[in-house]
């Protein structure tokens, strides 16, 4: 076997020897972080620790078409869904884009809750999350959006 063709078996054996998460996107990963947390906040019904996940300037953007700005009006926003049973969110990523200062996300989401008849059901849509990144390194929400 020729030097080359060794080179090309050992580098083709390398590659599958590395494991897939080395591959991993580093947004896609901060950002899984972050949905982690946020839908942990979510799940507990923790008005105070959802609205810590936004900038103070925030801006949120429910299907209901309201312009809520701030951790204040976000508190209250999700105030209103915990009283009314909404549990069990979860974000799946879709995709990342970025740099150091800002992260752009967009995910499925979905939660458990009741119909206009109380019957449980599942809801589900897609999200656009803009984060800011902190000095600290960590993702705050400037922006979501959902449908």
């Amino acid at each position: 076997m020729s030097a080359p063709s060794v080179m090309r078996h050992l580098l083709a054996a390398a590659l599958i020897a590395i494991p897939s998460a080395a591959w991993a996107n580093p947004l896609d990963e901060q950002v899984r972080a972050a949905y982690s947390a946020w839908n942990a906040a979510f799940n507990k019904g923790d008005t105070e620790a959802v609205a810590a996940f936004y900038t103070g300037d925030a801006s949120f953007l429910p299907v209901t078409h309201d312009v809520i700005q701030g951790p204040d009006g976000i508190r209250k926003f999700f105030a209103g869904l915990f009283a009314g049973g909404v549990t069990d969110h979860a974000l799946d990523l879709i995709r990342t884009a970025g740099d150091d200062k800002i992260v752009i996300a967009a995910a499925k989401w979905s939660a458990a809750g009741k119909d206009a008849a109380g019957k449980a059901t599942r809801f589900s849509g897609i999200a656009t999350h803009v984060f800011e990144r902190q000095p600290d390194g960590s993702l705050k929400l400037k922006l979501h959006t959902f449908n």
